[in-house]
């Protein structure tokens, strides 16, 4: 666990502070938090500001390897405060709707695997849990989970939550690639952008 995780949580996040600290983060994340549809950067729009927090303090601390984030990231670059204030920022937007998907050939199976094995931590419709750092997997694309998912089993991804390591470590390769293209489908009407 990151003692900075623990102290910018304690702060009060302010989004309009957060609009001005996002800007060095849009090259990549984009300006609507969207992300890349191909993977290269995952979708942030709605996420939970704890979960933004836990990795963005994972990867300063070193406990979640990402060579492309931290010179953007670095506590010589960005402030506990400007973190929080990015987190709060990124989660009050809309989750965008075109969000790279997955081929659509197995989605049953994607279905079966996700009601079975994810949906007690990632929800119904991959709302996840604030509380518990559960991100939320809705609009999330789908190249960006199934390298996460293959990095956890490799154990490249040393910040997973131990019990999902558990659960999907012996997945092979199509049932990565099902639930992952499932997950991918996954919307929170509430929060999501207008099309």
């Amino acid at each position: 666990d990151s003692a900075e995780k623990t102290a910018i949580l304690k702060l009060k996040g302010d989004a309009s502070s957060g609009r001005e600290a996002y800007q060095g983060c849009q090259g990549c994340h984009k300006a609507n938090g969207a992300g890349i549809p191909d993977g290269t950067y995952p979708q942030l729009a709605g996420q939970h500001a704890s979960v933004l927090i836990k990795q963005i303090a994972d990867i300063r601390e070193g406990l979640r390897e990402n060579p492309k984030m931290f010179p953007f990231a670095g506590k010589h670059v960005v402030t506990p405060q400007e973190v929080a204030d990015i987190a709060v920022y990124l989660q009050n937007m809309k989750i965008p709707r075109d969000n790279g998907k997955g081929p659509g050939t197995s989605l049953a199976r994607g279905k079966e695997l996700y009601l079975n094995d994810c949906r007690t931590c990632h929800g119904d419709n991959g709302e996840g849990n604030a509380d518990k750092f559960y991100p939320v997997v809705a609009g999330q694309h789908y190249q960006y989970m199934l390298r996460e998912i293959r990095d956890i089993r490799k154990g490249k991804r040393r910040n997973a939550n131990p019990k999902m390591v558990k659960v999907i470590k012996d997945y092979p390769d199509a049932d990565a690639e099902a639930v992952s293209d499932y997950m991918s489908r996954l919307m929170m009407p509430e929060r999501a952008a207008e099309k």
